[in-house]
């Protein structure tokens, strides 16, 4: 990690406590961000519905709604100089792929019609290249966007899913890793600052889950003192406050 890229040191350190300060009291006298209502997640053609279940319990545990995703990525088409030949055979392949698609997303309907849960599903046949782009695009409509750990464990898909969520969205992303219980409702959160526009922000639209903890840790990484810090104390704070080092 380059000095240059974290934070400057405890003038950092006070703004975001003042921030922190500033958002805890918007909380408290009703002018607190509005809570997740529409959770995005995505689903592969040939996985199984764990991932599913995990992102629709989270939608009952906080009264959200559902939008789902399939997606399929098109094999590239043939190149070279027995493009001819293969041709046909690709092309059965990609009707194979888009009938799998459609059962799939079929699938996916029905299971969520069996539940009390507002939700909806769409399916996409995507080209590798654009779709980091269409799953952000989807994406800016939700609150946040959940990876299960089914698909995690995979690589073309979690990797576009992973990339359009965190660059194309501007919406915050949750990862579940196989094994976790996840939840919107955190008891312990923790911070990790460096000053800039991106982490005001994850701060600010995170306020509903900031304000339902317990403990909100704020950590920062290698601070760096300047002049305008120097000789200066933080003021006390209720907030527990860590500070690493790397």
């Amino acid at each position: 990690m380059m000095r240059g890229d974290v934070l400057d040191s405890a003038q950092g350190t006070r703004r975001a406590v003042s921030l922190l300060r500033r958002l805890d009291f918007e909380a408290k006298s009703g002018a607190a961000a509005m809570a997740f209502r529409t959770i995005f997640t995505v689903m592969g053609p040939n996985k199984g519905d764990d991932d599913l279940k995990l992102a629709a319990d989270l939608c009952d545990e906080i009264g959200a709604h559902l939008a789902v995703l399939v997606i399929a990525i098109a094999a590239p088409p043939p190149v070279g100089e027995y493009a001819a030949v293969v041709s046909e055979a690709w092309l059965k392949a990609r009707q194979a792929d888009e009938n799998l698609l459609k059962k799939r997303t079929a699938a996916v309907s029905a299971l969520l019609a069996g539940r009390a849960l507002s939700a909806d599903v769409s399916s996409e046949y995507l080209e590798a290249g654009w779709a980091d782009e269409t799953i952000g695009r989807r994406a800016r409509y939700a609150d946040i966007t959940v990876v299960g750990p089914e698909l995690l464990a995979g690589e073309t898909l979690k990797n576009k899913v992973i990339d359009g969520g965190l660059f194309s969205s501007g919406k915050p992303l949750l990862l579940i890793p196989e094994g976790s219980r996840p939840t919107l409702k955190p008891k312990c959160v923790l911070i990790a600052w460096d000053a800039r526009l991106e982490s005001s922000r994850a701060v600010r639209e995170s306020l509903d889950m900031l304000a339902g903890a317990d403990e909100v840790h704020l950590v920062m990484v290698d601070p760096v003192e300047d002049e305008y810090t120097m000789g200066r104390s933080l003021e006390p704070t209720p907030l527990p406050i860590s500070r690493g080092t790397a």
